[in-house]
């Protein structure tokens, strides 16, 4: 199967629960950007995503970029299927891996090993690649007896060891990024991001969400920009980068 992402008038609302100092916040700041409506319930909502349509095809590598609450990782969260849209369509063709936070996926009560075969079962591995799955996991985690302890007494940094290790074992047709899962300490990020560039060179297709221009202008061949929910603007890279860094600023 050739692989191929379709979002046709993608919308996401959020509903606004009032009570807090945090959700009184998040109302004046979406009233003042006038993206508060009303879903089906009367309930107001924050319209996170709004009419989004785009396609991508194998061979392309997408950038997302905007400022901070501009719907970036709303949307990588939607093509993963973490969120529904509220209208629209989003059809996704082939394997899809989303690496948008290390500890997505496991299971703390469970071992470090566990979690490695539920992780292959659940990517619908044979069972006669498990084995290897766990010795690639294990070998680059770099755990030793800590992979035969749950995962709740696990350091953060042992998490995120693992977690990267469990995420970037099984190479996808789709591969979708958000930055923060570059967080690490630098010594390991240094050799995760060798193994992240060799995953991002074998996807048919690359969804990031990221700040750094440097790394768009790396990795990415297109670029949407999006800003409160609506993309303003979608096309090759050195274009789109251009007009953002020109309107909204930028490294």
């Amino acid at each position: 199967m050739e692989a191929r992402i379709e979002i046709e008038g993608v919308s996401v609302f959020f509903p606004l629960y009032h009570g807090s100092s945090r959700s009184l916040k998040k109302t004046v700041a979406a009233a003042a950007t006038g993206r508060l409506g009303q879903d089906k319930q009367h309930r107001v909502v924050v319209r996170a995503l709004n009419n989004v349509s785009f396609t991508l095809r194998r061979g392309e590598r997408l950038g997302l970029v905007g400022s901070n609450g501009a719907g970036k990782t709303t949307l990588l969260r939607t093509l993963a299927g973490i969120y529904e849209p509220v209208m629209g369509r989003v059809s996704v063709h082939g394997s899809l891996n989303a690496l948008l936070d290390t500890s997505l996926g496991m299971n703390v009560d469970m071992n470090g090993r566990e979690n490695i075969m539920l992780r292959g079962l659940f990517n619908r591995l044979p069972k006669s690649m498990l084995p290897q799955l766990e010795r690639d996991v294990a070998d680059f985690a770099e755990l030793g007896d800590f992979l035969d302890l749950p995962v709740r007494t696990y350091s953060a940094g042992m998490v995120v060891r693992l977690g990267f290790a469990l995420a970037t074992a099984i190479r996808p047709q789709i591969l979708l990024m958000d930055e923060w899962f570059l967080a690490g300490d630098a010594s390991f990020m240094e050799k995760a991001r060798r193994r992240l560039e060799e995953l991002v060179r074998g996807a048919d297709i690359l969804v990031l969400s990221t700040h750094s221009l440097d790394i768009v202008r790396t990795w990415c061949t297109r670029v949407i920009w999006l800003e409160q929910g609506v993309i303003r603007a979608d096309g090759p890279a050195d274009e789109v980068l251009a007009q953002y860094l020109a309107e909204a600023g930028g490294d």
